[in-house]
């Protein structure tokens, strides 16, 4: 099966993880960080998710699954190893077209979960399509080597000149050309080692007179 590669905005939206041990830690953890609203359904809750609620981040229904269950959810994992149970949460999502990925078995999702390397807003997804989740995992670890802190900062800074590059009112060829030769091979390495100076120096070669505005003032608090 070939899965259609998707970047999905849950800020506010209602997720449900059926289950509370370590793998539904993961997955709740991983949709609080992209600001999801979290209900847990499990009998028990590992520490780390008891705590969550506690806080007030996630809602938790504190017994098993039940038909029902998912009527107002936009998004389901359900990260339990019993088939009767999966059996249950498949039925009500594929009768309700709810998105849902079962943990470690491709055959009962509509979406699967790729291994994936975070940098503040840089992501980058690893998915062999559910053949070979170990592939996925050991590729994802190569890659966080590669793609280390300064990728985090360096997105920033990007992100914050762009829009003065766009409220410059150049053309869009030339505003293409700004971004390609802004985008430095050694960029990431000045990050890494703290060369500011250098960084600064690039940016004015690049920009100059070209772009209005103290747009240096703008990259400058995500490293000041």
């Amino acid at each position: 099966m070939s899965f259609y590669p998707i970047c999905l905005d849950l800020a506010g939206r209602s997720c449900v993880v059926v289950g509370g041990g370590r793998v539904a830690e993961r997955k709740v953890l991983g949709l609080l960080s992209c600001s999801a609203q979290v209900l847990v359904i499990s009998p028990e809750l590992t520490g780390e998710l008891l705590r969550r609620h506690n806080d007030g981040v996630i809602q938790w229904i504190d017994r098993e699954y039940r038909q029902g269950d998912l009527k107002q959810a936009f998004l389901v994992i359900a990260a339990t190893d019993d088939d009767e149970t999966q059996k249950q949460v498949y039925g009500e999502a594929a009768a309700h077209n709810i998105l849902l990925n079962v943990a470690d078995v491709p055959q009962r999702c509509n979406f699967i979960l790729p291994a994936t390397v975070r940098q503040g807003d840089l992501t980058i997804s690893i998915s062999t399509a559910g053949k070979s989740p170990a592939l996925a995992r050991k590729l994802r670890l190569e890659l966080e080597k590669t793609f280390g802190a300064e990728y985090r900062v360096l997105v920033d800074i990007l992100g914050a000149a762009r829009p003065e590059i766009l409220a410059s009112g150049l053309e869009q060829h030339d505003n293409e050309k700004l971004f390609k030769q802004l985008l430095h091979d050694d960029m990431a390495a000045w990050i890494r080692v703290k060369n500011w100076s250098r960084l600064e120096s690039h940016f004015e070669e690049v920009l100059g007179n070209r772009v209005e505005g103290d747009w240096l003032q703008k990259i400058r608090p995500f490293y000041a």
